[in-house]
């Protein structure tokens, strides 16, 4: 894996949080691997206190409570040491498109700055494993790397398999003939770019960080709630208020950005 990571480092992460809400869970773990392009690699861990109550059913899967983080900092207390240590780095991590990398953005959000991931590479081993072999995290840790997971379900154990399993599968697919990949699979891609490209198909139709819009045809559509599948420009004729609801509410800066838009009759265009 080190011979992808050459110009800049990269960052395998992973979140234990309050719930799955992105709009009112907070996280109350965070724990990192940076790996840089001279082979070293940093792993640090930070339980945070969610300034809510952890609910007994999500402290049943992470085994963090109300105890655990009283005394722990805020989100916003780490958050600009946080920023500034993911900043110019590419991401990693197992299922981080549909929720870690949501998540963390909308908790900088809450303390005013913007974490995007323009120009970031970003390597989800869910993503290939998922179009490659559909498993769970622990059945993949016990398919590449032949040995059965611990601790489960806290953050450094889950980001350390990860990293782990991100290796496994450079080292199995990468020897693959046309014949042993999927059909729809042409070769497995071999640059960080590539990767980047791969992990990235499944969103490839999000407009927004979130997907709360998405193309569809070419042209955006909402793909949330009761408007699910109807144009962004009908909307903005026949519904405003429900562009207006958008505003008012606790999405995303981007999302806001894209209904504020199409008030003004604004539309996103594809690249």
């Amino acid at each position: 894996m080190q011979n992808l990571i050459k110009d800049r480092p990269m960052i395998f992460f992973d979140l234990e949080t309050t719930g799955v809400n992105l709009l009112s869970d907070r996280i109350v773990e965070i724990s990192v691997v940076k790996l840089s392009p001279d082979g070293s690699r940093e792993v640090r861990t930070r339980l945070l206190n969610p300034e809510m109550h952890i609910p007994e059913e999500s402290s049943a899967i992470h085994g963090i409570y109300d105890k655990d983080v009283e005394n722990e900092p805020t989100f916003r207390a780490v958050s600009k040491n946080l920023y500034i240590f993911f900043e110019d780095c590419d991401l990693g991590g197992y299922n981080i498109s549909k929720f870690d990398i949501p998540m963390l953005a909308r908790e900088f959000s809450r303390v005013g700055l913007t974490f995007s991931t323009a120009n970031r590479r970003i390597v989800d081993a869910y993503q290939i494993f998922c179009r490659m072999e559909p498993r769970s995290l622990s059945a993949a840790y016990r398919f590449f790397c032949g040995k059965d997971m611990k601790d489960a379900h806290s953050a450094e154990a889950d980001v350390l398999a990860t990293v782990e399993i991100f290796e496994g599968e450079l080292a199995r697919y990468s020897k693959y003939s046309k014949e042993q990949l999927p059909e729809e699979v042409e070769k497995f891609p071999e640059t960080l770019d590539e990767i980047h490209l791969f992990c990235a198909q499944n969103q490839m139709d999000a407009i927004d960080p979130e997907g709360r819009f998405r193309w569809k045809n070419g042209e955006p559509v909402v793909a949330f709630g009761r408007n699910a599948g109807t144009p962004l420009r009908k909307i903005a004729i026949d519904n405003p208020d429900f562009l207006r609801w958008i505003m008012r509410s606790e999405f995303s800066p981007e999302v806001k950005n894209i209904a504020s838009d199409a008030l003004r009759g604004v539309f996103p265009v594809k690249g």
